[in-house]
């Protein structure tokens, strides 16, 4: 009995080493990130040289000249630029998309997709698992044999399930590395009108010049993730004439170390703002911190707009949970306003008519921590215009949220906002 005891005690000692000295080592090759967590202060604006400077240095991406971005409204628009894009490749097509599902939409273009395979267009496609599980599987199979070198994003296994949650959200698209597709708008028939349902509200633009050599890097990086392979050659990367006036810097972020990258973009750019902020965001609900900068932001002045979606959201328990907190910004003066017609799903940001973002970044955790995305940032007066000016197009269509209709919401809102907090840093 003492023979057992002892074997029974050096066994459990060595396994609690194993377990203490495991998660040592875990934790010293897999350190956690640290957040930007000091509020960020600025004695210069957007229009100032150093603001450029430092948004090239800090995020680690390059700020390029000479590109032009066109603007792609809703769905029918922006599958129809794609689908134009793809029939048209004559050497490589490189996608990666969140959610693909749908007759109308991810029906033809991947019928699209494997037509260019099959006349010896390099094609690789990055579907997110979770976001593509609605698709009929014929789809994958038409890719597939057609020669798509297809992949299915964290797909579940028992070796991955660490890493389940991480999904990407980018929704790229790039021809002969050339042209580039790039927005809010996934590929699935919620994006189109139908018999039963109302088209989501949506912006995605098309991108030409060098900074389209940035959005296939973007996407190669996915590719090692998810193939171990490096896509080279100039059927991806080929020289880049300019084709525009535009100063464009591509910004991806994932959830890996040192790679959070949108958020303290944001942050940045939140500080730096002197006039006017105009957002445009699907699903907004960020940490504290970052509604103290949008609250602080109001209180020195700047007017603060921002757009979400109305009862229409798909994700009702966000926007409750979101309301919930809406309170100090409204008291400080920021405007929220709430879109009616459908769902709104675009992805906009516009600083003092001086600088914007787009892309696929909401303005919340997943967006942040989460998930994999991409924006692009453009430096220029006339495309931020134009951005707050489509913001504001929206915009009326939208309820105005006042701090008088927040304090008298009734209290099962109040109520399910709060259980929905609960899980707000997971969400």
């Amino acid at each position: 009995m003492k023979r057992r005891t002892r074997w029974l005690l050096w066994t459990t000692a060595g396994l609690a080493s194993l377990f203490i000295v495991g998660n040592i080592l875990l934790f010293n090759a897999l350190p956690k990130p640290m957040r930007l967590t000091a509020p960020v202060t600025l004695d210069y604006g957007v229009a100032d040289a150093r603001f450029e400077r430092s948004m090239g240095l800090v995020l680690q991406q390059p700020i390029t000249t000479g590109n032009d971005i066109e603007l792609l409204r809703d769905g029918k628009a922006i599958y129809a630029a794609m689908l134009g894009a793809i029939n048209a490749a004559e050497h490589s097509i490189t996608f990666e998309t969140y959610e693909f599902w749908g007759e109308d939409s991810a029906g033809r273009l991947a019928s699209a997709l494997a037509d260019a395979a099959e006349r010896g267009v390099a094609v690789h496609a990055v579907l997110d698992f979770i976001g593509s599980a609605q698709a009929d599987t014929d789809k994958f199979d038409r890719m597939t044999d057609a020669g798509v070198e297809l992949i299915r994003w964290r797909e579940p296994s028992w070796y991955d399930l660490a890493r389940f949650n991480h999904r990407t959200h980018r929704k790229l698209l790039v021809k002969d590395g050339h042209t580039g597709f790039i927005g809010g708008a996934n590929v699935a028939d919620n994006w189109l009108p139908g018999n039963d349902r109302t088209a989501y509200r949506d912006n995605h633009f098309r991108v030409r010049g060098p900074v389209v050599g940035n959005m296939q890097a973007a996407f190669a990086e996915t590719w090692i993730d998810a193939s171990g392979e490096l896509l080279l050659g100039d059927a991806y990367y080929p020289a880049l004439e300019p084709a525009g006036d535009l100063a464009v810097q591509v910004v991806n972020s994932s959830p890996r170390e040192g790679r959070h990258r949108v958020r303290k973009m944001l942050l940045y750019a939140i500080a730096a703002a002197e006039e006017r902020i105009t957002i445009g965001t699907a699903y907004f609900y960020p940490d504290a911190d970052f509604l103290d900068a949008l609250t602080a932001a109001a209180e020195r002045g700047v007017d603060v707009r921002i757009l979400v979606p109305g009862d229409s959201i798909d994700q009702g328990f966000v926007r409750h949970a979101s309301v919930n907190r809406w309170g100090p910004m409204l008291e400080a003066g920021v405007s929220l306003y709430e879109y009616q017609p459908s769902m709104y799903h675009s992805k906009l940001m516009s600083v003092d008519d001086r600088w914007a973002t787009i892309g696929s970044t909401n303005l919340d955790n997943r967006s942040f921590r989460i998930n994999d995305e991409a924006n692009l940032n453009i430096y220029d007066d006339a495309f931020a215009l134009m951005i707050r000016e489509l913001v504001e197009s929206d915009i009326a269509d939208a309820a105005h949220y006042d701090l008088e209709r927040w304090q008298q919401r009734p209290w099962r809102k109040r109520l399910f906002g709060w259980i929905s907090m609960t899980i707000g840093p997971h969400l």
